[in-house]
C-alpha cells in the first residue's frame, strides 16, 4: 500500500516540475498571464528564499530542512505503527511537495513560483507549496478528529 503513496508523492513531483518547465520555458521572470480571469494567473518569479520570501539566500538551511523532512515522512509513510490512509495521503502530498521544491533548490537554487491568485492579495506558489499545504491540512484533520479514535482501537 505504501508505493500507493509513492506514485501520489511521483504524481505531485512530475505536476510540479512540468509546469515549473512550462513556465520557464515560455515566460520571462515577472510576465504574468491571466489564466482564468479575475481568479487565477501565471505570473513567473525566482523564490530564493521560504514563504513571504523570508530567509532568502539561506539555502544551507533549506538542504537541510528538505533533507530531514524528506527522512521524517519516508519514516511515518513505512513505519506499520502509524497506518491511516488520510494521515498517509497526507504525508504523501507534504512528501511530493518538498521533493519538488528540494529540486529546484539543487538545481536552479532557486524555487520556480508561478500561481498567482488573482482575487485576494496572496503569495505567488507553485504546485509543491499547494501538495504541502494540502497535506499538512490533512494531517491535521487526521491528529483532530481520527488520532484518537485510532489510539483506541489498537
Amino acid at each position: 500500500m505504501q508505493f500507493l503513496y509513492l506514485f501520489i508523492s511521483l504524481f505531485v513531483v512530475l505536476a510540479d516540475q512540468g509546469l515549473k518547465n512550462y513556465i520557464v520555458s515560455n515566460y520571462t521572470v515577472g510576465e504574468v498571464h491571466q489564466i482564468i480571469p479575475g481568479i487565477l494567473s501565471f505570473n513567473y518569479l525566482q523564490n530564493d528564499g521560504a514563504a513571504w520570501n523570508i530567509l532568502t539566500g539561506q539555502m544551507w538551511l533549506f538542504y537541510a530542512i528538505s533533507v530531514i523532512a524528506i527522512a521524517v515522512c519516508l519514516y511515518f509513510l513505512f513505519n506499520k505503527k502509524y497506518k491511516n490512509a488520510l494521515f498517509d495521503v497526507g504525508l504523501a502530498l507534504v512528501l511530493g511537495g518538498i521533493i519538488g521544491n528540494f529540486i529546484d533548490r539543487l538545481h536552479l537554487k532557486y524555487v520556480v513560483d508561478m500561481l498567482q491568485l488573482d482575487f485576494i492579495n496572496f503569495n505567488i506558489f507553485n504546485i509543491a507549496d499547494s501538495a504541502i499545504t494540502t497535506g499538512v491540512l490533512i494531517i491535521f484533520i487526521y491528529l483532530i478528529f481520527f488520532a484518537d479514535k485510532d489510539d483506541k482501537n489498537a
